[in-house]
């Protein structure tokens, strides 16, 4: 079993900023693979990024590649999305979650926290 918290999350000015972090509970964190996913209102939720449980492989989505950036510190069971760049369409609430493998698909991953707000503003 993992529980998952995501923090980071906020307002933000078009241009700006954010790192969101996903904390893992438990001690099989290294195990899995990590991945952020945003649902925008009125939208199904969409993959964004995901890293092995190594860090060594990673993967976005088209629409974000060049301004967010996944990483992770198995030491501290712990993701990050560093967000640059940020524009209004970036808008939603931002999930982490974890899979046995690196996975694009949402249906693939078995744990997920409660997601964290961003709002970006023209």
């Amino acid at each position: 079993q993992v529980q998952l918290v995501e923090s980071g999350g906020g307002l933000v000015q078009a241009g700006g900023s954010l790192r969101l972090s996903c904390t893992a509970s438990g001690r099989t964190f290294s195990r899995y693979a990590m991945g952020w996913f945003r649902q925008a209102p009125g939208k199904e939720r969409e993959f964004v990024a995901t890293i092995s449980w190594s860090g060594s492989s990673t993967r976005y989505a088209d629409s974000v590649k060049g301004r967010f950036t996944i990483s992770r510190d198995n030491g501290k069971n712990t993701a990050y999305l560093q967000i640059d760049s940020l524009k209004p369409e970036d808008t939603a609430v931002y999930y982490c979650a974890a899979a046995l493998s690196l996975s694009v698909i949402l249906s693939e991953y078995d744990y997920w926290g409660q997601g964290t707000q961003v709002t970006v503003s023209s």
